[in-house]
This record gives structure tokens, C-alpha cells and sequence, in this order.
């Protein structure tokens, strides 16, 4: 990592509020004394390192650990976020890859991949009823696409750099 006084600042000073502030038993603090909370808190850190060291390769961890966090923090909680875990999962790795592209100019290709993939499974339901997929011999390949998941994912391992 460069420049190597953010990442840790930014972690003992998150760790320290966390901490202060549940031993003083601050009451509006408590539902926010969660496992959620440490992860936000070593996300930021990261992306801290990212956009104030000019380390681009802490964005994608960073933005994931913060955005897994603040999922599972409000998932359940709040009657608009939504539940579909998966698909929530892949857009913020999705959102990741698009800010590290911003500041790095890699993985775009990653970036649409993945948002194209949390798309579908975060709209699977009206995807699937606007093109009757249910209906029609369709349903086969829709089941099936995983595989093609995996096909794809196996080729970018085995093929051979030019």
C-alpha cells in the first residue's frame, strides 16, 4: 500500500469511536453495535486509502467491505431496500469495480459483468414475465444459466495470453 498512515488511522480511529462509544453506553449507539458497523468502518479505511492515498487497488475492497456492511445493516430494516441478498451483493461489487475503473482505467469489462448479473438477479421476477420465459420452452436455458456462469468464468482461467 502507499502512503500507509490511512488505512491504519482511519481503522484505530473508527475502532476507538466503535469502542468509546459502547462503553459509555450511548443509547441511540446501541442498535448500530453490530458486526455491520466493524465492516463499514474497515471499508471506509480502505477507501480512504484509496482516494487519499491515490492507492486505487484499496477502492474495490474498500467499497465492498462498506457496502456489504451498510446491506446487511439495513436489509430488513428499511421497507425499500431490498432483500434479494445475491443480487444486492454483485451491484455493489458491481459499484466497486465502476469506481476503481474512475480512478485506475481497469476493469470496466468487470464492472458491466457484474452489473448486468446483479441486474438479472435483482429483477429476475419481471424479467422473466415481460419475455414469458415461464410460459415458453425459454424456461429450460433460464434455469440453466449458471452454467453459462461457469463456462465463461472457466475460459477467462484457461485462455492463453497473446
Amino acid at each position: 500500500m502507499k502512503n500507509q498512515r490511512i488505512f491504519p488511522g482511519i481503522i484505530l480511529i473508527g475502532l476507538g469511536a466503535y469502542y468509546l462509544l459502547q462503553q459509555a453506553g450511548v443509547s441511540f449507539f446501541q442498535p448500530f453495535s453490530t458486526w455491520q458497523i466493524l465492516m463499514i468502518i474497515v471499508g471506509t479505511a480502505f477507501l480512504g486509502q484509496g482516494y487519499w492515498a491515490n492507492d486505487s487497488e484499496a477502492i474495490l475492497p474498500g467499497f465492498i467491505c462498506f457496502g456489504f456492511g451498510l446491506h446487511f445493516l439495513l436489509v430488513g430494516k428499511l421497507a425499500f431496500w431490498p432483500d434479494n441478498q445475491i443480487g444486492m451483493l454483485m451491484l455493489i461489487i458491481s459499484i466497486g469495480s465502476f469506481l476503481r475503473f474512475q480512478k485506475s482505467n481497469t476493469g470496466l469489462f468487470q464492472a458491466f459483468l457484474f452489473l448486468i448479473l446483479s441486474v438479472l438477479l435483482l429483477f429476475y421476477d419481471q424479467i422473466a414475465d415481460y419475455f414469458g420465459l415461464l410460459q415458453s420452452g425459454m424456461s429450460f436455458i433460464w434455469k440453466f444459466w449458471p452454467a453459462l456462469l461457469i463456462v465463461i468464468g472457466l475460459y477467462f482461467l484457461l485462455k492463453k495470453k497473446k
